[in-house]
């Protein structure tokens, strides 16, 4: 038989040409809700709902209602035929009885009480999705092994297997309700103690966030050229717009003025009631209207693109965001289809394996799958690990801003010690020539990097904070932000230097070049560690031993550049030992005058600090 008799390619092709479709189509109606919503009602939404919240409240909660009824009788076993049918003939009756409903309840809670209609709103949205996802992952999950087992129960009963026909696998595979339950009470487990499971949720929430901070992915080429293509005609279309007009546009999505009221620190929501209700509306209804026309699509993919539509909208892709939001978007999308097509071949190659080695190929594959859970646990929890040691450089829960500037230096003093640790690491390893440590130690940079870039964003954050009249002694913070960013440089740059220069088999150091750069070294340390104990607060804010310290350097690097000249001129060295070398002796000072900058700016802000507190 020709594969395309085992295979419905018509139907496959039109199930994957229509969830291409969708995630287009919700992006683009998640972006349009999210805009003239948030154009009538703004940011300042609670005032507004006073006025429009009952038409809002019975809008939102209708098209809820229609996706339940839709999504939920579709597959309920308690819903006979004719109460189906009932439900399809008379959906614009069921809307509209709804609208009608629930615009009146919400009109009159609004109007007579302080309830926030935006909370219930959500809730029942949030069910209606949570249902909808749970019968496609349930169906997802037990499909595939109840047609499998299906097939086997055929394969079985007939007397040649291998000549079975396949047409008793073009009708509904019958299902088991034990099964069913068994399978969902295993996706609960799994949801509940999966790492995962939070990680999706936090991939999501992140790209959509309204404000701005550390982004989890990296610009891409694709990325900055769709910011460019997008970019052209968005300013175009301000050029040609009435003054008047985008000025009033503007304010009305101007988020600056507004906060979450009663809601500060960690608990600020990463963005408002009011798209959390467009999100689950434009999602209820692009699904209910694919839905009772047949039409395929992922449930998974429109929430998640109307949930990136509505945060375009709301201007939460900034120009200091976009790229990387773009690219998350990019990769999560990416994802999905690489993952589908990966399945395909994959569900190929492993049933060649199961057909040509019979049972060893059953209990080889099985020990991979358990040896591919066993990485991919280790990879979220390593994820987890790295994603709580950023929380603890956190400033949400400060809303002082002498208490920010400790904190910050805090954060510094940390930050320093990883740089020394990690500097350390190196050096043994480019002394004994040792590539795995390097290896390892070039992977810390990244982290290290990261430390710095939350380090200096939190600085921003405490600029913001500093009352206007310290204007003038907010100049040193812009001071602090670059000594940071240059340590890392600096930290990064002498690492790599050591890591590529072993991995590509050069020369070793000297002897007298290892105890030059052990006494640098040793200099260094001690100035990086002193500086930590300040700034952690174990001792007094004090320049004079860390400055005996820089002196001392500066002059071994004298020192020790004229011993280089002479090892140099005698050939003793090198081409690119000496460049190692000098790359040591000029991170070193770099380093070492950053801190010191780090230091001197510390004392000054614990000692203005004391003056304003006596004042």
């Amino acid at each position: 038989m020709a594969l395309s008799d085992y295979i419905n390619t018509g139907k496959a092709l039109m199930i994957i040409s229509g969830i291409l479709l969708s995630v287009v189509i919700a992006f683009f109606f998640g972006a349009v809700g999210q805009f003239i919503t948030r154009l009538v009602f703004t940011f300042d939404y609670q005032k507004r709902l006073k006025r429009y919240g009952g038409i809002w409240g019975g809008l939102a909660m209708s098209m809820i209602t229609y996706f339940i009824l839709v999504k939920g009788a579709k597959g309920a076993s308690f819903i006979t035929p004719e109460t189906l049918a009932w439900i399809k003939g008379h959906a614009a009756l069921i809307f509209l009885s709804s609208f009608m409903l629930f615009g009146l309840v919400f009109q009159a809670l609004v109007t007579l009480t302080r309830i926030n209609i935006l909370k219930p709103i959500v809730l029942i949205g949030t069910f209606a999705l949570a249902m909808a996802f749970a019968a496609n992952d349930l169906v997802n999950f037990i499909g595939v092994p109840l047609a499998g087992l299906n097939a086997y129960k055929v394969a079985a009963a007939a007397e040649n297997p291998l000549t079975a026909s396949m047409a008793a696998l073009q009708s509904k595979v019958p299902s088991n309700t034990y099964l069913l339950l068994l399978a969902g009470a295993i996706m609960v487990i799994t949801l509940w103690v999966s790492k995962k499971a939070r990680t999706v949720t936090k991939t999501e929430v992140d790209l959509g966030r309204q404000d701005e901070g550390l982004e989890r992915f990296n610009s891409s080429t694709i990325s900055r050229a769709l910011v460019r293509i997008v970019s052209g005609p968005i300013d175009l279309l301000k050029k040609i717009t009435p003054a008047k007009l985008g000025q009033a546009v503007e304010k009305r999505f101007d988020a600056s003025r507004v906060t979450e009221n009663g809601v500060t620190g960690s608990d600020v929501p990463s963005f408002d009631l009011l798209r959390a209700s467009v999100n689950l509306m434009v999602a209820s209804a692009v699904v209910s209207y694919a839905t009772s026309h047949k039409l395929p699509l992922s449930t998974t993919y429109v929430t998640f693109m109307v949930a990136m539509g509505s945060s375009l909208a709301d201007q939460a892709w900034g120009r200091e965001s976009a790229v990387y939001r773009v690219t998350g978007v990019l990769t999560v999308i990416g994802g999905w289809f690489i993952t589908a097509v990966a399945a395909f071949a994959v569900a190929s190659v492993f049933a060649a394996m199961i057909c040509f080695f019979k049972i060893p190929a059953v209990i080889g594959l099985l020990l991979m799958i358990g040896v591919l859970l066993w990485r991919n646990h280790q990879f979220h929890h390593n994820k987890k690990e790295e994603d709580r040691s950023l929380q603890a450089f956190s400033l949400k829960e400060v809303t002082d801003a002498e208490e920010a500037i400790k904190t910050s230096f805090m954060h510094a003093g940390n930050f320093l010690k990883e740089v020394s640790t990690n500097l350390s690491e190196s050096i043994d390893g480019l002394f004994c020539e040792n590539r795995i440590v390097l290896k390892k130690a070039r992977a810390q940079t990244k982290k290290i990097q990261l430390w710095a870039n939350v380090i200096v964003a939190n600085i921003f954050k405490t600029l913001y904070l500093l009352q206007r009249e310290d204007v003038e002694h907010t100049k040193k913070y812009l001071q602090t932000v670059r000594s940071l960013q240059e340590i890392a440089e600096r930290h990064r740059d002498l690492v790599i230097r050591s890591y590529q220069h072993i991995d590509n088999l050069h020369t070793g150091l000297s002897a007298p070049q290892k105890t030059e750069l052990s006494k640098l070294h040793e200099c260094v340390a001690t100035i990086l560690s002193q500086s930590v104990a300040q700034f952690m607060g174990q001792c007094a804010p004090d320049c004079t031993p860390i400055l005996s310290y820089c002196e001392k350097l500066n002059h071994m690097i004298v020192e020790f550049d004229r011993n280089q000249v002479t090892r140099i001129q005698g050939r003793e060295s090198k081409t690119r030992l000496s460049i190692l070398f000098y790359g040591f002796l000029d991170g070193y000072a770099k380093i070492s005058d950053q801190t010191m900058a780090l230091v001197v700016i510390y004392k000054d802000s614990v000692a203005h600090i004391a003056q304003r507190d006596i004042g």
